[in-house]
């Protein structure tokens, strides 16, 4: 045994830090209700602990589920330290899933309690009557804006200021086993039933450590980071985390995501760093382009979700003096893989040299180790034109998921379902998808689950669905179908067949009539050939 004190990595540990250290550094928030909110560190560990007793007296225990249907914002900030270091865990739910899968993922995870912002009232009136293990549903609102929802037939319907307002913040923090769970966030999945993620503290600790390090988020106590990645997609890649340990002022945008609102903020807040996936970030080019602005303070962001275009970060550099630092990651990695960051050696390059590295995802963050394999298992060489499949393992990476018995790695290595090259200093750069997914807007479309609906339409004979270039969303599905023999099927009338049958934001943006579909020897669906086509 060492001669070292024995402390549990725990969240609560984070906020108790923040508060006691960086007491007085904001946290900024633009509302649902339409108003900007002004707090500190220091009054959001007292109201984490006033939201700790609320739950003791909702009757929350350890390792009860605590859903949130919210954007980035103040109350779900409070709610990420309140949840989790009382000993529940939170889940954050993608209210942008399709509600057949909203319902699998509340059921599965088996919530206690739905903290909702006003924004999805709708959405949690139309749920509630399908999630009968629900006990309680909770605005996170003040009383004054409850009465919107007089009409709402929300059941056990209760309001997060009079929960509050109702507390004592004398209270003090748990100490458990650091391998309890902390919070659980499921993919939006390629293929059948989404799939939960459930991290622990100590994973979350060691995630947040590997995040502020300066060759990854690389945040300090001088910096103004605004999340524009929401928190209800992997913990905002655990920013709300890392801007705690850090000491840095925190910006949360809500609902309005658009060039205008962002630029406004980024202005107003002083904002340093951000983070998100590339569709929000065309937007506000855009936005900034248009109205010939420039930026006074904003000098970084990651990009990550979904590849960067090479031409978004030669325009943030060139146009703005904007670095775009281009990360890679996956809900089962909490999320953070890699980061790509310039070494001394390519500051000598020439600027077309550096893009070149510039545009790959990086090198994994201490923790994380990663390599590629062939069919066979074989490791390939690391030496940039080698590809094959990713694997990678970690102290943040998945071991099963949630409710599964089965580990999710093979050979203890998690297989990514990427397919990726590595270069001699250990860049990875992905290169396709093992399982031909589209990612439109950094979400995850599955083509199998498009391919099996158009299909099921009688004019279809065979169906094909592949991800083709959007300047905006990177990609979008394109339908390429064969029509039955004698069938009389249009465009419009496949695409309306879509209609009830998955979120809007899924369908396909266009239907390609063809004779036949090309094929492997073995009868598969040769996608290469037809995106080649």
């Amino acid at each position: 045994m060492s001669d070292m004190m024995h402390k549990p990595l725990l969240i609560s540990s984070l906020i108790e830090h923040a508060a006691k250290n960086y007491g007085d550094t904001e946290i900024v928030s633009r509302t649902v209700e339409g108003s900007f909110h002004r707090t500190t560190y220091r009054d959001a560990a007292r109201r984490a602990k006033r939201l700790a007793n609320a739950l003791k007296h909702l009757k929350i225990k350890t390792g009860d589920r605590i859903g949130t249907l919210a954007w980035n914002g103040y109350r779900h900030f409070e709610l990420y330290y309140g949840v989790s270091g009382m000993g529940a865990v939170l889940h954050t739910i993608n209210p942008r899933l399709f509600p057949e899968q909203l319902q699998y993922i509340i059921k599965h995870a088996d919530d206690t309690c739905i903290f909702f912002d006003l924004t999805f009232a709708p959405l949690v009136e139309a749920l509630a009557p399908h999630v009968p293990g629900v006990k309680a549903f909770i605005a996170m609102t003040n009383r004054e804006h409850m009465g919107g929802l007089a009409q709402a037939k929300i059941p056990n319907l209760l309001c997060y200021e009079d929960l509050l307002d109702a507390e004592s913040d004398d209270y003090v923090w748990p100490q458990f086993d650091e391998n309890l769970p902390s919070s659980l966030c499921y993919t939006s999945g390629t293929t059948g039933d989404p799939k939960g993620v459930q991290y622990s503290h100590r994973s979350t600790l060691l995630h947040t450590y590997a995040g502020m390090a300066t060759d990854a988020f690389g945040l300090g106590s001088r910096d103004v980071v605004m999340p524009v990645v929401p928190m209800f997609h992997v913990n905002a890649w655990g920013l709300p985390y890392i801007a705690a340990a850090a000491g840095a002022k925190l910006v949360f945008p809500g609902a309005a995501l658009d060039g205008a609102s962002l630029y406004q903020l980024f202005e107003q807040e002083k904002v340093t760093q951000s983070a998100g996936v590339p569709t929000i970030w065309s937007g506000l080019l855009n936005y900034v382009r248009t109205h010939q602005l420039k930026f006074s303070t904003f000098r970084e962001t990651v990009i990550g979700g979904s590849a960067c275009p090479p031409a978004m970060i030669d325009s943030f550099l060139r146009e703005f003096s904007v670095n775009v630092v281009h990360a890679w990651g996956m809900t089962e990695l909490s999320p953070l893989g890699s980061v790509c960051r310039l070494r001394a050696k390519h500051l000598l390059l020439s600027p077309e040299e550096q893009f070149k590295v510039r545009v790959k995802q990086g090198v994994p963050s201490f923790g994380i180790e990663m390599k590629i394999i062939d069919d066979k298992g074989t490791t390939l060489p690391n030496d940039g034109v080698a590809f094959g499949d990713l694997v990678v393992r970690g102290p943040w990476v998945i071991e099963k998921y949630y409710r599964e018995e089965k580990s999710a790695s093979r050979d203890g290595w998690f297989p990514t379902g990427d397919v990726a090259t590595i270069d001699a200093d250990g860049y990875m750069q992905i290169t396709d998808r093992s399982k031909d997914v589209i990612k439109s807007g950094g979400e995850w479309i599955s083509s199998i689950e498009l391919e099996n609906i158009a299909m099921a339409h009688p004019g279809v004979q065979e169906a094909a669905v592949i991800g083709v270039a959007h300047p905006k969303w990177d990609e979008r599905p394109l339908l390429v179908v064969v029509k039955k023999p004698a069938a009389t099927v249009t465009r419009d009338e496949l695409i309306a067949f879509y209609n009830g049958k998955i979120a809007k934001w899924m369908l396909p943006d266009d239907v390609v009539f063809v004779d036949q579909l090309p094929h492997t020897a073995t009868g598969k669906l040769l996608k290469t050939k037809l995106r080649e086509t």
